[in-house]
């Protein structure tokens, strides 16, 4: 857990950043956010082939696309415009997205009308009083650019995760050769587990001290081979290159481009930190030190072009008594700059892991104080695999250069066609603004686009396979998502059946608390039906629990539940909707069942004052967001008695059959972390309230059971080719991530699982 911070608190629970904050947070992003920047030296004239420097004129031609390039896009895009453009605090490819969904209403989230009237966010309704644009409405109106978004930002999203792969294996080989080159692509990935916080703190230094060392030889070999070199920022040097340019020479702007690699992650690491610590860093001290240093190398490779062998590398431009220390710092520095694309892929993941685009991973939240800060196990392996598979099989910088720029220059234009969109339905600016800022930048970045097109067939070509691997999981996990989903509304039934059908045909109940996890928010999931048609029993009180995500970075905690009945008050049946955002530690929370059964406690009581609440309508729901030690229905106390739920079930005569049997094996006997009392002074509570508390807290000692639906996906007969592709890679990725239970932290012996078949 981090050490707390000087900083203040605002009355809606965002943090205010004092001065002391920010310095530190501008400290912290040198380790994280800027390591791949600081690094990119070590890679870019070296990946030029030294057969490109016809004359002394061409490093001042290259120095001059690379401080034009540093400019436009990493200062004036990134730091200035892109920044901006911020969710909440939080950034990269999918907060542009849901800032679309929000004012654009391009979503694609699983919730249908029902869904949409209870779930409305405090901002959606700031939103509907902007007048509708005729874009705005064009984008509404046409299903299939709500797809297109989609696509387009599970694409950058794929390109994040290529760069997290690319990354370690060009900054390590940059620096390093042999056995040195393996370990510390490993090491990389070893630190990633340590948090965002203690990286920071850790490898911050060390990012200093390299930047102080590459701009003073930069400085040294500036006065020492070319003073004039500066005269190059003119864009005259551009122009003379680009008039007698070449097709060899125009590939090697693929090279020119790594020197803007890692400004996508400043928008990308934004959660982690904040917009005025990440611009301070960068325009005060990354932007300067980088341009004196290549500004250094360049002088050095005008005098050297036609001499010294590997003159274009950086290490060549050190002074030979300083070599020694060049290496120290750049072995350290290259494991470092891995890091910052290593932590944006886990942030892209954990956001795609929200919306429903990715398979079940293990989320650890590395702060208690920044959301966004998250390590993912599960992908950290993955991606050193795939990092020492790309260092070991290509063995050659240069075409895991190729591969690096592709991955950079595509989601980049990702973010501009997608902020251009921001720009014009969220800023609300002219589509005369918005289409001159998709027009600069995107020439811009098409021009790199074409150079590194044409070295597609050496090495590029394995970011492809990247993002086909990754798009189809993507894909296919949203897919089967909505598909199951489309099943789970079309054969829920009523809530009639339930209630009408207990009494009828001798359904017992017995007691505890069953937590039914459903996709849907009202009816009974079809799943339920199916055990209560077979096993006609139920516990005492039913909580259908939903979870919905909402297209924000997080949901505030008084706004995270909402409440309702199913059925009249005498069955004690209750649905709660948990709302999160992308950001959200929600489900993997350890005292998410006190929360819920609190919730359901302060929404009885609360209830009472309810008017509407006199005529049942599953429909109304009641937002409860309290939290648990403010609430005034239910007192939290710790316990550390195991609590026998099965003594409990045996003393009610009225549970004779096999099925009580069963649904009392599947009772957790389990040490409680939390016990609910009431208050014993409470004249202003009716009778039938405190009744009902009382049942629920009866129930709630008696024991949980969660009870899950278990879905088989099968394909219709008939299907296409691409339906019945997507369907089994969604059955495959069902199979093999993790399993809802574990998701979820449901003890073993507390689970229920039952299985449905779904015809796709």
């Amino acid at each position: 857990m981090d050490p707390p911070l000087s900083s203040a608190t605002y009355s809606d629970g965002h943090m205010k950043e004092t001065w002391r904050h920010t310095l530190i947070l501008s400290f912290q992003t040198l380790g994280v956010v800027y390591g791949r920047l600081s690094t990119a030296p070590l890679y870019v004239f070296g990946t030029i082939q030294t057969t490109d420097f016809k004359s002394n004129q061409t490093a001042y031609e290259y120095f001059s696309f690379i401080f034009w390039t540093l400019t436009v896009v990493s200062l004036l895009k990134y730091a200035v415009i892109v920044l901006r453009a911020d969710d909440n605090g939080e950034g990269g490819i999918f907060a542009l997205y849901s800032l679309l969904c929000r004012h654009a209403k391009v979503g694609l989230l699983p919730n249908d009308r029902s869904t949409t009237e209870v779930m409305q966010h405090e901002e959606v309704n700031t939103s509907s009083i902007k007048v509708e644009s005729r874009a705005r409405r064009a984008l509404k109106k046409y299903r299939s650019s709500h797809y297109l978004m989609l696509f387009t930002a599970l694409f950058g999203a794929c390109m994040i995760i290529g760069d997290g792969v690319i990354t370690p294996s060009i900054s390590v080989l940059s620096a390093s050769s042999g056995l040195q080159r393996s370990l510390s692509d490993i090491k990389c990935f070893a630190t990633s587990h340590y948090g965002t916080h203690k990286i920071g703190f850790m490898f911050a230094p060390i990012v200093t001290l390299w930047l102080l060392f590459i701009s003073g030889v930069g400085i040294y070999n500036i006065f020492h081979w070319d003073p004039k070199i500066f005269s190059a920022i003119s864009p005259a040097y551009m122009y003379t290159f680009v008039r007698k340019m070449d097709k060899s020479s125009w590939k090697s702007l693929g090279s020119i481009l790594l020197c803007i690699a890692g400004s996508e992650t400043m928008f990308t690491d934004l959660g982690h930190f904040s917009k005025k610590s990440i611009k301070i860093t960068f325009i005060f001290l990354i932007y300067p030190l980088l341009v004196l240093c290549y500004a250094g190398q360049a002088a050095f490779i005008s005098k050297h072009w036609n001499g010294t062998e590997n003159f274009n590398h950086l290490r060549e431009s050190v002074p030979k008594h300083l070599r020694h220390v060049f290496t120290l710092l750049s072995l350290l520095a290259s494991a470092i700059g891995s890091q910052a694309a290593i932590t944006a892929s886990f942030s892209i993941i954990n956001q795609c892991l929200a919306l429903g685009c990715f398979p079940r991973v293990k989320v650890i939240h590395t702060s208690d104080k920044r959301h966004g800060q998250v390590y993912i196990p599960d992908v950290n392996w993955l991606l050193m695999a795939l990092s020492l598979s790309v260092t070991l099989g290509f063995r050659d910088i240069t075409r895991i250069a190729n591969a690096a720029g592709m991955a950079i220059v595509f989601g980049m234009i990702v973010t501009t066609c997608m902020m251009s969109l921001v720009i014009g339905l969220y800023w609300e600016k002219s589509l005369f603004v918005s289409g001159c800022f998709l027009m600069f930048f995107g020439f811009v970045e098409a021009v790199y686009v074409s150079a590194c097109m044409l070295s597609f067939h050496k090495g590029a070509w394995y970011l492809f396979v990247i993002l086909a691997v990754s798009f189809t999981i993507m894909l296919a996990w949203h897919y089967g998502t909505m598909k199951k989903y489309e099943f789970d509304l079309q054969n829920k039934v009523s809530t009639e059946w339930l209630t009408d059908y207990s009494p009828g045909l001798g359904v017992s109940r017995v007691p505890g608390i069953g937590l039914i996890y459903t996709d849907i928010v009202t009816g009974i999931p079809a799943f339920f039906s199916h055990f209560i048609t077979n096993l006609p029993a139920f516990h005492q009180v039913l909580i259908f629990v939903s979870f919905k995500p909402q297209p924000v970075p997080c949901v505030p905690p008084g706004e995270r539940y909402l409440v309702g009945r199913v059925g009249s008050k005498d069955y004690r049946i209750y649905r709660c909707i948990v709302r999160y955002g992308y950001c959200d530690q929600v489900r993997d929370t350890d005292d998410f069942e006190e929360q819920i059964i609190g919730s359901i406690g302060e929404f009885i009581s609360l209830e009472e004052s309810d008017y509407e609440s006199l005529t049942p309508n599953e429909g109304r729901m009641m937002i409860v967001g309290k939290p648990l030690l403010d609430r005034k229905a239910l007192i939290p106390t710790d316990d550390t008695n195991l609590v026998s739920s099965s003594a409990n079930v045996a003393n009610n005569e009225t549970v004779a059959s096999t099925v009580g049997d069963l649904i009392e094996r599947n009772t957790p006997i389990r040490r409680k972390k939390v016990r609910f009392l009431m208050r014993e002074n409470s004249p202003e509570m009716r009778v039938s309230v405190r009744e009902e508390l009382q049942e629920l807290i009866n129930a709630r000692e008696s024991g949980t059971a969660y009870i899950l639906g278990q879905s088989h996906l099968t394909v219709r007969d008939g299907s296409n080719f691409l339906k019945t592709f997507l369907i089994m890679a969604y059955v495959f990725l069902d199979k093999n991530c993790r399993e809802p239970p574990v998701a979820l932290k449901i003890p073993h012996a507390a689970l229920v699982e039952v299985g449905m078949v779904y015809i796709i």
